[in-house]
């Protein structure tokens, strides 16, 4: 640290890791890192896992009080509770600065997320805010939305694992309503169910600004993706919607796909470990045929087996725009990878393929490799997890003998 405090008109962007102490900052240290911001050429501040608690969090904080040129500060897994939030939340109201906060796994809880919220009604340079295992529930989730009513700066949002429930998505779809600025929205693992769904894709069909919502691993069940699904029929801003481990089912795919043939944004689609099935599969490879923007494709864990790759597999005959398309965990078979080496002997646009865990033997392999010899396009072929044997293995080898564009993962070649 001594050579920090030396050098402190030097440094722009400084990382601080445990590891760097192996125990918890000291109150010298603590001295070093507010003299350091004190000077006028730090722009960037990580503190990662250093057991920075409420003290540490109330002397950063009286620092960004007059701090004018920190304009991120990552503070991921301190434990700084309700009291190093409240704090914060009160050098938020004046900084004039900072644009990127980092608080997961601060433990703050529903009324550390109260104070901060406080200060996003006035703050108008914070863009970024990260509170992601913070536990702050409904009540937090309600209190910042509440914030987002007025603030105007504010465009990415991570609640991930924080116990909100459909309450906590209610509040945040009245702010989508009016709220222009907000373009991602991170809420994977809650317990958002098909209530807090519906509410969501309310407010989807009004607003012209969100690009991002991921959504995966809450509850949202079939019901909750057909809401969603009449959402994006009208919506033509979201490019991204992540819906993995949601229960959807394959009536939730079939409800998605007829949203698909009219959807002119989405270009990203995440429907891994959702129980679809074949007939799943089947309706969505329906609408590949018509959709003209989807890039990438999650079907992972999906137990679409054979027939349902064969029908994407057909799909993808005609579909000229999806790049990536992830089927592992699937059991297609060979019959799934024969279909597939079809398309590859084609398709123009297809640069990834996962396979990884599907039955695929040496006949499936065979196929791909024969339809390799002949694609330019594909770059990335995952292949591991398989019972391919040694025939399927030299056949893939000979092919990447001759295809010099793609790599085949998960075998020894």
């Amino acid at each position: 640290m001594e050579s920090v405090e030396r050098n402190k008109h030097l440094i722009k962007h400084l990382t601080i890791e445990k590891a760097t102490f192996g125990d918890v900052l000291t109150s010298a240290e603590y001295k070093v890192i507010s003299s350091i911001m004190d000077n006028s050429t730090l722009t960037t501040l990580k503190m990662r896992n250093n057991s920075i608690r409420e003290n540490g969090a109330v002397a950063l904080s009286e620092t960004l009080k007059t701090n004018s040129t920190l304009i991120t500060l990552d503070l991921y897994n301190n434990p700084i509770g309700i009291n190093g939030a409240v704090a914060l939340s009160d050098a938020l109201k004046t900084n004039s600065t900072l644009t990127t906060l980092g608080l997961s796994y601060n433990s703050i809880g529903e009324y550390g997320a109260v104070a901060l919220s406080k200060a996003l009604k006035t703050n108008s340079t914070l863009t970024t805010l990260d509170l992601n295992s913070n536990s702050i529930g409904d009540i937090g989730a309600v209190a910042l939305c509440e914030s987002l009513k007025t603030n105007s700066t504010l465009t990415t949002l991570c609640l991930t694992y924080n116990s909100i429930g459909d309450n906590g998505a209610v509040a945040l779809s009245e702010v989508l309503k009016s709220n222009s600025t907000l373009t991602t929205v991170d809420l994977w693992c809650n317990a958002i169910r098909a209530n807090g769904a519906v509410a969501l894709s309310k407010a989807l069909k009004t607003n012209s600004t969100l690009t991002n919502l991921n959504m995966g691993n809450n509850l949202i069940g079939d019901n909750g993706a057909q809401a969603l699904s009449q959402a994006l029929k009208t919506n033509s801003t979201l490019t991204t919607l992540e819906l993995w481990c949601n229960s959807i089912g394959d009536n939730g795919a079939v409800a998605l796909s007829e949203a698909l043939k009219t959807n002119s944004s989405l270009t990203t689609l995440g429907l891994s470990h959702n129980s679809i099935g074949g007939n799943g599969a089947v309706g969505i490879s329906k609408a590949l045929k018509t959709n003209s923007t989807l890039i990438t494709l999650d079907l992972n864990s999906n137990s679409i087996g054979e027939n349902g790759a064969v029908a994407l597999g057909e799909s993808l005959k005609t579909n000229s725009t999806l790049t990536t398309l992830c089927l592992s965990y699937n059991s297609i078979g060979d019959n799934g990878a024969v279909a597939l080496s079809e398309v590859l002997k084609s398709n123009l646009t297809l640069t990834t393929l996962d396979l990884w865990c599907n039955s695929i033997r040496a006949n499936g392999a065979v196929a791909l490799s024969k339809a390799l010899k002949t694609n330019s396009t594909l770059t990335n072929l995952n292949m591991g997890n398989n019972s391919i044997g040694g025939n399927g293995a030299q056949a893939l080898s000979e092919a990447c003998s001759v295809n010099l564009t793609v790599t085949i993962k998960g075998i020894v070649l």
